[in-house]
């Protein structure tokens, strides 16, 4: 496996294709494989390292959603309350039905309130004006900043339908992040570095650049229209007014493989308990029913591309994590977990044949052709080599 995927990951950056490359392999008991390639910065000289820190985007979402399950388990909160009992300016939320002849927003009550399991879920009504044309025209109407300025007026979005009635992926966890905050009365991230990040044994994962942490800063990249490479200036806010739970965290590739080794043991890593397995066996089953995820279409080309991880195949989605359905060509089994984070970083975890693998580099618009075949070719490797 060790030469099978330096080989492929090598020539991935020996062509151009991708400035910087970190790649994981792990069981539950043991890393399989670790390695990085390229360069953190375009034409640079410091070495991408597996212990480059980079935006991990909505690789958040996972665990937040893990620190929602530890708020469940204490009994702090219950997956059907609504979330409006504890957290009132969420009940501002209302549906958007349209907008009249001059461009108002049209909007009205929904049906019934916001709960946790709507939020883990993305069945809120919550979307992304990435993926959704009428968010960002709500947005140019109410001079309602972007998800990603981390402000609380940025969560105020409205909803796209009534909350349970459809799935859509979007400012949920953001949300869910409030919500941890709320029935805890502790800041996001210092809930997850004492109940996650320091069982675990995660080092450098932060809403904050530390000092240290920024010395091993991968730069963003954006892939052009030609298909050049160009350094693409971005970071996240600093000193955010709100956290975001779904969007916001940096890290490196060493620390996301303990979190995923923590799920496929169970809840447990290196004696630590950080979940209960009843709770990663939630986490890891269809969570909406009848509803399916579906592709995304972009509404911000810069920042995405379409979005389909697996054609032609019904995906459905658990606490967290998107599940495909069937086999994979690439030889991942029915049931199996995934998801991704905007800045080209990708997972999967298999519990049936107890393997996770990721693959991250930092690259713009989301969804590029050839970091995505390249994952393919990634995981296809690994699983020749099982």
């Amino acid at each position: 496996m060790q030469t099978k995927l330096n080989n492929l990951l090598a020539a991935a950056i020996n062509d151009g294709s991708i400035p910087g490359l970190v790649a994981t392999v792990a069981t539950d008991k043991e890393v399989l494989y670790s390695n990085a390639f390229g360069a953190r910065q375009l034409s640079g000289d410091a070495p991408m390292q597996t212990d480059s820190v980079m935006w991990i985007a909505s690789m958040t979402k996972a665990i937040t959603t893990a620190a929602a399950m530890q708020c469940v388990e204490r009994g702090d909160v219950a997956l059907d309350t609504p979330v409006v009992d504890y957290l009132p300016e969420i009940g501002e939320s209302r549906v958007l039905e349209g907008f009249d002849a001059e461009g108002k927003p049209q909007t009205r009550a929904p049906k019934r309130p916001v709960t946790l399991h709507h939020l883990l879920t993305h069945t809120s009504g919550f979307s992304y004006e990435i993926w959704n044309a009428d968010i960002g025209k709500y947005q140019q109407a109410t001079g309602l900043p972007g998800a990603l300025n981390a402000e609380k007026n940025s969560l105020k979005m409205p909803l796209v339908f009534d909350p349970g009635e459809a799935f859509e992926y979007g400012i949920s966890l953001a949300w869910a992040g409030r919500a941890i905050e709320a029935v805890t009365g502790k800041r996001l991230g210092e809930y997850l570095q004492a109940n996650l990040f320091d069982p675990l044994g995660m080092t450098d994962t932060a809403f904050q650049i530390r000092l240290d942490m920024r010395e091993r800063l991968v730069s963003m990249h954006a892939r052009g229209e030609d298909g050049g490479l160009s350094l693409f200036p971005f970071e996240t806010p600093q000193a955010p007014e709100v956290q975001l739970g779904g969007e916001a965290l940096y890290g490196t590739a060493l620390d996301y493989q303990r979190f995923l080794r923590m799920l496929l043991n169970g809840g447990e890593l290196d004696g630590n308990r950080v979940l209960r397995a009843d709770s990663v066996a939630q986490m890891s089953k269809n969570q909406i029913g009848d509803l399916d995820f579906a592709p995304m279409r972009t509404a911000a080309p810069p920042l995405s591309h379409d979005t389909d991880f697996f054609p032609g195949m019904q995906q459905k989605w658990s606490y967290g994590f998107l599940i495909n359905t069937e086999e994979t060509p690439e030889g991942r089994p029915a049931g199996s977990l995934s998801w991704a984070g905007l800045s080209n970083c990708y997972y999967w975890l298999d519990p049936k044949n107890n393997v996770t693998g990721a693959l991250y580099s930092q690259l713009l618009p989301f969804f590029d052709p050839k970091m995505v075949a390249l994952f393919r070719e990634f995981e296809s490797a690994v699983y020749s080599e099982l």
